[in-house]
């Protein structure tokens, strides 16, 4: 094949395809100017500070702790150069980094193999070029590859055992380091301070590297380049100049169910609602947004026939030990029938426990610990619909 249109595939070019063949044409065959929201934004700085700083322990040969005050040094920097702004995400961030020293503990620079590791993977007639965050030795046959994830929510089994992602950072690895006999897949789960880890069969491999080929063709031949919603247009970089998340910004409907027994109809309008939900919906807090500015310096504001104010609403948590006191004076009830009444452990709370006892107790210790304590909680459950868009 001559004349590609791409000169090399990459693992975020073949997904932008999936999900939107507009977006993927306006990013890499147009070359539109991005505008990377928030999301991507943050995710690119954090990522950006963990690769500074371990790349520092690899040019330094450092064995030891990762410096937390290092880490805010390069954050802060990383900061200014992104643009991005407000106290409370600034926040976040460094929590993240906090928790992700306090994870990784102890270093050691010959452990660690690779970081921000460029590889080029030949796919038939294509060449996918992609870069690992991290590569560690973890024995004489195995390495682990790991990617920085900045996600709010964790994934699936599912989603981690079909990582495309993840499969191309496998076949990587076996060709810069052929003497692996295992590798190790892991998400590093930057806000839940998690390694999700999966591994790869040789039939996912061929099955990966045959789909690649094929996904490539499509998009060296195709001539149609629909638009196409899905949950990720609210953060997608090209948003602003697309006829379909116009039509979206104004409710404009192309499916509806005439008849709910058509099972197949029901689904594609409950699609498509969901996707205007979530663009609408992102649009009302961006909207809401500005106002709220505006509400900082004024008591309130009466635009377009709504009165908009900004008030605290107060909820209460009673401590423990006060409350059951006070309760056994008055009531005459015995303590221990009061607290076994009353009281129960917040799961956050637990979490938070737990999160900061991990960084004192070992891996193993930690599993038992949180084995035993789900044994002692009081399980409900209770219907909930799930939905998940398939190939």
């Amino acid at each position: 094949m001559s004349a590609l249109r791409n000169q090399h595939l990459s693992y975020s070019r073949l997904s932008r395809f999936e999900a939107c063949p507009l977006s993927y044409k306006l990013h890499y065959l147009d070359k539109h100017t991005a505008e990377p929201g928030v999301p991507l934004s943050f995710g690119k700085a954090l990522h950006a500070v963990l690769e500074r700083l371990i790349k520092e322990v690899i040019d330094t040969e450092y064995v030891g702790p990762l410096s937390e005050e290092r880490a805010l040094q390069l954050y802060r920097e990383e900061w200014a150069a992104s643009g991005l702004s407000g106290l409370d995400l600034f926040q976040q961030g460094l929590g993240i980094l906090q928790d992700f020293v306090h994870q990784q503990g102890r270093v050691d620079s010959r452990d660690i193999l690779a970081v921000e590791k460029e590889f080029r993977l030949p796919v038939g007639p294509f060449s996918v070029l992609g870069f690992i965050d991290r590569v560690d030795w973890v024995d004489d046959e195995t390495v682990h590859v790991m990617d920085y994830k900045s996600n709010h929510q964790l994934f699936t089994r599912e989603e981690m055992d079909s990582s495309l992602q993840l499969s191309l950072y496998a076949l990587a690895a076996r060709r810069m380091w052929p003497w692996a006999k295992k590798v190790r897949l892991s998400m590093w789960m930057l806000r839940h301070g998690v390694l999700q880890e999966t591994t790869r069969t040789e039939e996912q491999l061929d099955a990966a590297l045959a789909y690649v080929e094929t996904l490539g063709q499509q998009m060296e031949t195709t001539e149609s380049f629909p638009a196409r919603l899905n949950p990720n247009c609210v953060y997608c970089d090209h948003r602003r100049t697309c006829p379909a998340y116009a039509r979206a910004l104004e409710g404009q409907r192309g499916v509806v169910c005439e008849d709910t027994s058509d099972l197949e109809s029901v689904a594609r309008e409950r699609q498509e609602v969901a996707h205007l939900a979530k663009i609408l919906g992102a649009r009302k807090a961006e909207l809401e947004g500005v106002l709220r500015a505006h509400l900082a310096e004024q008591d309130e504001l009466v635009l377009a026939g709504t009165r908009y104010r900004m008030f605290n609403t107060t909820s209460l948590d009673y401590p423990l030990e006060p409350t059951v006191a006070l309760l056994a004076q008055a009531t005459g009830l015995p303590r221990d029938e009061l607290v076994q009444r009353l009281a129960s452990v917040d799961k956050k709370a637990l979490d938070a426990v737990l999160k900061d006892a991990g960084k004192r107790l070992g891996t193993a210790h930690m599993a038992l610990l949180k084995a035993e304590l789900e044994s002692l909680a009081a399980k409900h459950h209770s219907p909930r619909f799930w939905a998940k868009e398939v190939a």
